[in-house]
């Protein structure tokens, strides 16, 4: 960490505009790409980033330099973008229940699987910006949407996740499986596979 970063803390603190403009100046491309693919809205992404900047700026004192200064406003924009989700009129999510794997009475699987070039976690991570791949995430009813975005692209924990949502750590691990057997569902037709798989038997979920 360079001088100047370790004096920004500081800075911070004690309100120095150029401080907080050079930190707003720096994170807020950043933000704006993470409160959009949170909202999926420009307008309530600017929003949330800029409900971000004026709760940053008031809890100020509050920042102890334990982080840099960069994750400490991605955790609250994150949270911004949240509320305003959560503030939206709620509505009918559809379910993905034809999107997850189906068993037969012996435990195996009903469809015949293929293999992928890779992990799907490595797709996502390498492939994010591909058109295709956020419109299959943005497919996703946002119960599963928001805990895929925050564990596998905003590289959140499953604590922080759980408490960024107000949901246990089993639960964002629960829906973390499904949304990841549903987007696997929506990528088969984006993705090329390499050979046909025996059917296998239900593992149990990741941990």
């Amino acid at each position: 960490m360079s001088q100047a970063e370790q004096a920004l803390p500081d800075a911070l603190r004690a309100g120095d505009p150029d401080a907080f403009e050079d930190l707003v100046r720096r994170n807020t491309p950043r933000l704006l790409s993470v409160t959009r693919r949170i909202l999926r809205s420009d307008d309530e992404a600017r929003e949330a980033v800029q409900q971000a900047f004026v709760a940053a700026y008031k809890s100020r004192e509050q920042f102890h330099g334990d982080s840099q200064p960069s994750t400490w406003l991605h955790r609250i924009a994150v949270n911004k973008a949240l509320d305003l989700m959560r503030a939206r009129e709620r509505r009918h999510e559809d379910s993905i229940e034809d999107l997850l794997p189906h068993f037969l009475p012996d435990g195996h699987h009903s469809e015949r699987f293929a293999v992928w070039p890779e992990p799907i976690e490595e797709q996502i991570d390498r492939d994010r910006q591909a058109a295709s791949i956020r419109q299959a995430i943005d497919s996703l009813p946002d119960t599963f949407r928001v805990v895929l975005l925050l564990r596998d692209i905003e590289e959140m924990s499953t604590e922080e996740t759980a408490q960024a949502l107000g949901i246990t750590p089993n639960a964002v691990k629960l829906r973390l499986h499904r949304a990841r057997m549903a987007l696997r569902t929506l990528l088969a037709e984006r993705m090329t596979p390499l050979e046909p798989l025996e059917p296998k038997r239900l593992n149990e979920v990741p941990q």
